[in-house]
């Protein structure tokens, strides 16, 4: 199995850019389609943004859509969710999930990452 570690969340203003890393280890990073997810307070875990296996097709939520860009480095076994533009109601901890499937919601196979926590003040 493959194991993930998030990194790279704070406290930012609205405006700010944030970039999140998810390292991945144990399992081959490349045989894994890879999602980044959020969850706000009181809400369901959402999905945000997802990238193939060979980091060729990339989906985004449309509440993201033009401001964040996901990336992979199967090389360093990493990947990365770039964040602008952000705004208060991006608030949340965000998570990383290997994957079958690039897109939609959570599913019952994902294997999460521990989470790291995104706050925007505005």
């Amino acid at each position: 199995q493959v194991q993930l570690v998030e990194s790279g969340g704070g406290l930012v203003q609205a405006g700010d850019s944030l970039r999140l890393s998810c390292a991945a280890s144990g399992r081959a990073f490349v045989f894994y389609a890879m999602g980044w997810f959020r969850q706000a307070p009181g809400k369901e875990r959402e999905f945000v943004s997802g990238i193939s296996r060979s980091g060729g097709i990339t989906y985004y939520a449309d509440s993201v859509k033009g401001r964040f860009t996901i990336s992979r480095d199967n090389a360093k076994n990493t990947l990365y969710l770039q964040m602008t533009s952000l705004k208060p109601e991006d608030t949340a901890v965000y998570y990383c999930a290997a994957r079958t499937n690039p897109s939609g919601p959570p599913r019952s196979d994902d294997r999460w990452g521990q989470g790291t926590q995104v706050t925007v003040s505005s």
